[in-house]
Formats: structure tokens, sequence, C-alpha cells
């Protein structure tokens, strides 16, 4: 594990786009060979969405050959209600860049069997060879996608409700009103995340520092943790 620390979130988004821009890059995709890239929603990401499209339209990256699986969706809401996941995945970045909609995975909240959906999720997963880089961000209980603490290491894409910490959290998603919120969704599991090849988790804001102190060690403890700590000045 690598701990990377910036001053900032813009630091930490422009240094994660980098990152992602490289591993596509050096990965060199094609149709029959696609990078795999997993991806969140919520506050986290949105700058570095916004960094990946001025990326795109810079020359610096394609998404002509990427293949997507966003983690979660909420159940209830059609995909073209302003508050799903799929709205602002359109948005924030697939709106805005040359991904192909046949290469965009989004687990569909209002499917009528949600079991079924799960585990065509999964094997939607396994048919293109796994998941190359897992993006992801950790609420300020850790909670990672809709997995909250406790949630099973062995657990895979299913229905999950959610915990009133987190109904709570989204409510500003909702015009602030907590009864808006759906109070289920569908989550990839924690077994589905750590079976990426590479995980880039970002961490950003004092409100989720307790939950980064449990999650990594502090750099000057790194050398007898076993890992690697980058700090920017």
């Amino acid at each position: 594990m690598r701990l990377i620390i910036r001053e900032n979130p813009d630091a930490a988004s422009e240094y994660i786009v980098n990152y992602i821009i490289n591993r596509i890059k050096h990965f060199n995709p094609t149709p029959a060979h696609p990078f795999v890239l997993g991806l969140p929603t919520g506050s986290s990401p949105v700058v570095i969405y916004r960094l990946l499209v001025a990326a795109y339209k810079a020359g610096r990256i394609s998404f002509e050959n990427v293949v997507t699986f966003n983690m979660d969706e909420y159940i209830g809401i059609p995909a073209a209600h302003p508050s799903s996941y799929h709205s602002f995945m359109y948005t924030h970045l697939f709106a805005h860049v040359n991904i192909r909609p046949q290469n965009i995975h989004m687990l569909n909240g209002t499917a009528p069997n949600l079991e079924a959906e799960c585990l065509a999720y999964e094997e939607a997963i396994r048919s293109v060879g796994g998941i190359d880089l897992f993006l992801g961000g950790i609420g300020p209980d850790g909670h990672i996608a809709f997995n909250e603490p406790g949630s099973s290491l062995a657990s895979r894409t299913r229905v999950k409700t959610l915990a009133y910490d987190t109904i709570l959290a989204n409510a500003r998603f909702f015009g602030g009103d907590v009864e808006k919120v759906p109070k289920m969704a569908l989550t990839v599991g924690v077994q589905t995340v750590l079976e990426a090849r590479e995980v880039v988790i970002v961490i950003t804001g004092a409100h989720k520092a307790l939950a980064l102190q449990r999650f990594a060690p502090p750099p000057d403890d790194c050398g007898r943790r076993g890992c690697d700590a980058g700090v920017a000045g």
C-alpha cells in the first residue's frame, strides 16, 4: 500500500488524475483489450472528473477504449432523476468525453429483479477480465460505496439498507431533505473492489481524518507498518 499525501483536495485530485492517465496510457487499450475502470460518485471525485474532462479536451487522454463500472446506485429512483448516480456520472464525466455508451456499466436501481441485477453486474465484470483500476472514496465512518463498517470482506454486489448517518450525509444531494433520500441502494461488495488489480482511494477533508487514521498508518509509522508515504510540502 502507498499513502500519498497532498496539501489540499485540488492537489490530491490532480495527482490521482495524472496517475489514472498514466495507467491508461501504459496499458495501451484497444477495442479487444480495453482498460477497465471502476468509478465512484459523491463529493470526493467531482474535481477528479473535472480534471479528467479537461485532460480529454486537451488531447492528453482518450476514453474510447475504456470500460467503466460504477460502484453503486439508489434503489427506486429512475436513471433520469437528477439525484441518481446515472445523472451524476453523465453530468460530471460521461457526457464530456469520448467513452462509448456500450462501455458504460451502471447498476439499475429500478430493475424488476434486483438480485438478478446484482448477479449480472458481477458477471459483466468477470466477462471483461476484471477491473484494472478501481477509484473510490470513503465516508466519515470509513464506508466505501455503500459498504458500511462491518461489511463482510467477502461481500459482492448486493442490495443494502443505508445507515442513517449515510442518509443524513447524502441529504445534501436531495435539497437537504432527508425524507427524499432513498433508504436502500445497490452496491458493489468489498470483495468486488478488492479483486481489482489496483485500488486508488481518495480521502479529503478534516471530517474524514479519523477514518483515514484507521484506514492507513501515519507517515512516520510507515517504516514499521510497511507502506510508502509521499508528503507534499
